[in-house]
Order: structure tokens, then sequence, then C-alpha cells
């Protein structure tokens, strides 16, 4: 546990508003030892991408007891610290979430996504009501002895189009920061956010690191660290170019 518990510390000392940890995110063993020899300093999975490389839609699709058995072959494929996409965390009520969580802590992850979305439903958790789960969550990875990062996803702006963020959205984003810091998350996580002017706003509005997803429509690395962006994640954009280009040479081939 002394190597997880290292790691972990490694990981939170990597968040550094204006200086991001970028992560590329992989999805089983063999992809995250890729990642690694071009030079990471950590690895992250992505729910999305891990479901569809066992064969399963995102959205808890996947048996958690497949994502833990991944996690744990990642974790001993690569020297690095290993973050994990828990989603929801497999549950709705915080006892089934602090389950999870020990659960992952103990499969070698030093860290962990948690979203607010409500998963296989519509709409976010109440924030009184993830702010408890979160605190579930938190209490768990203290109760483990391993000091896990837990990232705290809003998808406020993942379920807005991106031309109607605005600064309403940002303030419903900006309270549920610091309801979620409280709570004991140690990032806050804005997926699909990508205006830069509320990027900045939000890094400047609270003191949680900020991760962002490096989508199409989002500013290039130099400018997110500019910003005050501490993370700088992938998402499922790694395994979708991968898909493309296998799919493109595989009909090359087949077709002659």
């Amino acid at each position: 546990m002394t190597e997880q518990i290292d790691r972990a510390r490694t990981f939170h000392s990597l968040h550094v508003k204006g200086n991001p940890i970028v992560l590329y995110n992989a999805w089983d063993p063999g992809s995250a030892k890729i990642v690694e020899k071009a030079g990471a300093k950590a690895i992250a999975t992505g729910s999305w991408p891990v479901a569809a490389a066992f064969g399963y839609a995102d959205g808890e699709k996947i048996p958690l007891e497949l994502a833990l058995g991944n996690i744990k072959r990642i974790v001993a494929a690569v020297d690095l610290p290993v973050t994990m996409d828990l989603e929801g965390g497999y549950g709705t009520d915080p006892e089934t979430v602090a389950r999870t969580v020990t659960l992952a802590v103990q499969a070698g992850a030093i860290g962990f996504n948690f979203e607010d979305q409500v998963v296989g439903g519509t709409g976010l958790y109440d924030i009184a009501v993830q702010v408890k789960r979160i605190e579930a969550a938190a209490a768990a990875v203290k109760a483990s002895g391993v000091p896990a990062f837990l990232n705290a996803r809003t998808d406020i702006f993942l379920k807005a189009k991106p031309d109607t963020h605005d600064r309403a959205l940002l303030d419903q984003a900006i309270e549920r920061a610091h309801a979620y810091e409280k709570a004991g998350a140690n990032g806050f996580f804005a997926p699909g956010l990508g205006d830069e002017g509320l990027i900045e706003a939000l890094c400047k509005a609270i003191a949680l690191p900020v991760n962002i997803i490096a989508l199409a429509h989002v500013p290039p690395r130099q400018r997110l660290a500019e910003l005050g962006v501490a993370r700088i994640s992938h998402g499922p954009v790694p395994y979708r170019q991968m898909a493309e280009w296998l799919e493109a040479k595989a009909r090359l081939a087949i077709s002659g």
C-alpha cells in the first residue's frame, strides 16, 4: 500500500493551476503502456472507451467487476499513478457509492472521476443529494488509508450546446464546485466547457483545480494553461481516433 499512497500523493501534486497535467486517456493495459512510453506522468481511464473496448455501451453498462479487473491489470502494467472513471459510482445511494470507491482503491486506483448526472436517468442530482454522495466517497477514501484524488464532475455543460454556455450556467457550476469542495472533492471537472472567458472565470472563482476535456471547440493546451486550468484530459477522443484508423485500415485490407 505504501507505493499506492506515494502514487496518490504524486498525483495530487501534479494538479497545478497554470501548469496542467495532461491525461491522454487509455482503456486497457496495452494502451496504458503506450501512453506511459509517450512520457505521461499519470494514466487515466475514460468510461466510454473502457466500455467500448469490452463491447459495452457507456453509462455503467460494463459490469463493475470487469471494470475493476481492468484497472488492476493497468496498475500492474505501468509504473505511474492510475485514476479511474467511476461514472456515477454504480449506484444512487451514498452507501453504494462508498462501496464502489472502496473497491476502486482496493483495485489500485489512486483517484477517480465521479459525476453528478443521473446515470440511466435524466438531468443532474440536486446539489444536496450529490453532496451526500461525495461525502460518502470522501469518507471511503479516508477509511482506505490511500489519499485518492476525488475529481467531482458536473455535467452542466455537456447537457447544453456550447453556443448556449453563458454566465448563468457558469454560476450554477460554481455553486456546485463550492458545495463539492466542502463535501471533500479534490478537483472539479467541467467537461464540455470550451469558452475561454468562462473557463478563466471558473478557474478564478474556485479553489479546486479545474479539469477540462480537450475537445474540438476547446482552446489548445497552452491557452488552457494561461486560463488557469490544472488538468487536461482527452476523454473518449483517443479511442475514437484509434477506432476510425483501425476501421479504415481494415476496410482497405479487406477490399484489397
